[in-house]
């Protein structure tokens, strides 16, 4: 979801990635809740941190809450949104469904103020 909000929302020069410290299967609730805002990710799946390019970042922007952190030893700026993971057990599917939108909110939010800040990479 992270992935696929950054990249919608980035200003020109910028180049999103995301990544996890334990990549699994794409939840469909994720893919369902960014249907709901215009965004696909059907084509999306999940990588590990080798994946991705740390070495060429400027910010890393970690989401753990009550997971581990993932550590990326590069020179990049790092953040650390303590945002729950939407796929952790609980409830019903619709209280499942709405804890996905919740994330994507507070995600989409975050990064709305993220790149009012930071219009250029650094």
């Amino acid at each position: 979801m992270a992935e696929g909000l950054g990249r919608a929302q980035a200003p020109a020069g910028w180049q999103v990635y995301s990544a996890g410290s334990r990549p699994g299967r794409l939840h469909p609730l994720a893919v369902e809740t960014m249907n709901e805002v215009g965004i696909d990710l059907s084509h999306h799946y999940s990588k590990g941190l080798d994946a991705v390019p740390l070495a060429e970042a400027d910010v890393v922007i970690t989401l753990c809450a009550e997971e581990d952190c993932p550590v990326a030893y590069t020179g990049a700026r790092r953040l650390n949104w303590a945002i729950p993971d939407p796929a952790a057990p609980r409830g019903s599917e619709d209280e499942q469904r709405e804890a996905f939108r919740t994330v994507r909110d507070t995600i989409k939010q975050r990064l709305q103020d993220f790149w009012r800040e930071h219009e250029e990479p650094a």
